[in-house]
Formats: C-alpha cells, structure tokens, sequence
C-alpha cells in the first residue's frame, strides 16, 4: 500500500484527538478547515475506515480513529526526538551511547561510572534506562540499546558478556522484627512476613515474585514504594521486610534503625555482566563507556 498521507496529517490527528474539533485543530496545525477537512477524507479513502464521528457540537475519533491518532503521537515524538538529537550533534554532541541496567546496576553503580565518564566525554549523550535482565539481552541482541547490564541470564550465543560485578541481595528487617537477629536465613522462611516492595517499575520485584512462586508460594505486600530509600524507611517503621541489594541495605543501614540479614539461597548471590553484541564494532566513545564501568569496580568486588 503506497503511503498518501505524511506529518501535517498526523499533527492534525493528534491536535483532534486533544482539542476534539476540526476547527480548533486546523488552526494548530496551520491549516484552512477546509483543508484540514480533505485531509481527514483523504486519510479516511486511504484507510478504508472512518475516523471522526461528526455532530454539531464537534468531533470525536472513532475507535480506528483512535487508533489512528495514538500511532501519529508516538511518530510525532520520534520526530521531536530526532529534531533534538539532530540539535545536539549541531552544538557539537558527537556520540549517543542507549545503555539499558537491572536495578542495582542503575542505582548502585551507574551514577559513579557516568559522572567519570562524561566528565573527559563533553561530547557523549548517555541514554540510561532500568529493564528486566532478559528485556536488556533481547534489546542488546535487536540493536535498540548498546550496552545492557544483567543479571541471571543465559548466555546468548549472538552476544559477548563481559563479568562486572558480584552483586548480593540481601533482607532487611526492622531492628525489632523477629528475623533481624538471625545469622541468615533461607528466603522460604520469609515469606510468612509482610513485604515492603519496589514498584514494578524495579527489576526486583519481578524477579522476587518468580522466586517465590517457584517455592510454591507469593508475596504479602502491605505496600510498595518507588526507591530503596523510601522501602528501607517503610522497613524502619515495621510496614514490613524487604529483598534489596546489599550495598543499599548497608549504605542506608549506616542511617536507619534497620537489620541487615544474609539470605541462604544460591540465587541471591549473583554475578553481573555487561553484555554488547560486538565490543570491537561498538564505536571508540562506546567501548570506553564499557571500559570505565569496568574500571570502576573496587578490588574487593571482584568481577568473578
């Protein structure tokens, strides 16, 4: 199907879809009603579909319509993307780097690496985005992100991964709860007690749900949270206990009324690696974003 209709008419999808009049729309997108009018018949002929419902009070997209105007929103801000990222590299912004981290990755480690990183690198843009461990593999492997940090995945023959870092998780307790005075303990023994959770948006919560649900069991979350600071003070309050990473639980453990508790189970100790799909294709500004998160590690958390 050749292609009849270009940006002016998404503009103007999308200026209906948010001011729901034709009128309204056409001086948005710098057009006459009439023109704007053959423009929506033109897309309705090439579609097949009606797009707007008409009444005298105005219009409203049909469900095609709708369908229509969410596409043409998500073009348009690519477009807007692309006009800021052409901006950039005229201002002399040389290189844009799309790195995708689990959490302790995002959190932890990467706010140090970047800050050493751009410091010698004024012209680099990195794009850094949180994503579960076998989202970051794919994205890697379909080339929508340069670099990924994962944990717990199986090697992909298509990639390179790189050992980072060895990364705990570990419980945290109230002082006063009945497992903040344990040495350690298995994560089944846990599972009795009200969770404090990381929102969805974290690569833990996800990855804490299937642990549980391959013993068998689930969470009881009285509540989840947006960051480590906000879980640890929910945990400090007796809301509940919490699976977070141990270099957070020992940071905040320094601040908070709270108790650190090793977990017994193999899987809570895991080893982070940095995977790309070619090190040596990466361009030069890449490859030494790769070397400084390398670089980065202290010799007591060794890359295994």
């Amino acid at each position: 199907m050749a292609t009849h209709f270009d940006l002016t008419d998404l503009q103007l999808m999308v200026h209906i879809g948010d001011w729901h009049s034709l009128t309204r729309a056409a001086e948005k997108t710098h057009l006459s009603l009439p023109a704007a009018s053959t423009r929506v018949k033109n897309l309705e002929e090439h579609f097949g579909t009606q797009l707007l419902y008409r009444t005298s009070q105005g219009v409203t997209l049909t469900p095609s319509g709708e369908a229509l105007t969410r596409h043409a929103r998500t073009v348009m801000q690519q477009i807007e993307q692309l006009r800021g990222d052409m901006q950039e590299f005229a201002r002399g912004v040389k290189g844009h780097v799309r790195v995708l981290a689990n959490t302790t990755a995002s959190t932890e480690f990467m706010p140090a690496v970047l800050a050493r990183y751009l410091a010698v690198h004024p012209d680099v843009n990195v794009e850094l985005r949180e994503r579960l461990s076998y989202l970051i593999v794919r994205a890697v492997a379909d080339g929508s992100a340069d670099i990924g940090v994962v944990a717990g995945c199986a090697p992909d023959p298509k990639l390179q991964f790189i050992p980072y870092r060895n990364d705990r998780l570990v419980l945290v307790t109230a002082r006063r709860h009945p497992l903040a005075g344990e040495e350690a303990v298995p994560f089944a023994d846990t599972l009795g007690f009200d969770y404090v959770g990381l929102s969805e948006w974290s690569a833990i919560h996800p990855f804490l749900v299937q642990a549980a649900a391959g013993l068998g069991r689930t969470f009881r979350f009285r509540v989840e949270v947006g960051n480590f600071e906000a879980a640890c003070r929910m945990i400090e309050s007796g809301v509940g206990i919490g699976v977070i990473p141990e270099s957070v639980a020992l940071r905040y453990a320094r601040v908070l009324d709270i108790a650190v508790v090793p977990l017994t189970d193999a899987w809570s100790l895991r080893q982070l690696h940095i995977c790309v799909r070619d090190l040596d294709a990466l361009p030069v500004f890449a490859r030494e974003l790769v070397q400084t998160m390398i670089d980065d590690v202290p010799a007591d958390r060794g890359r295994g």
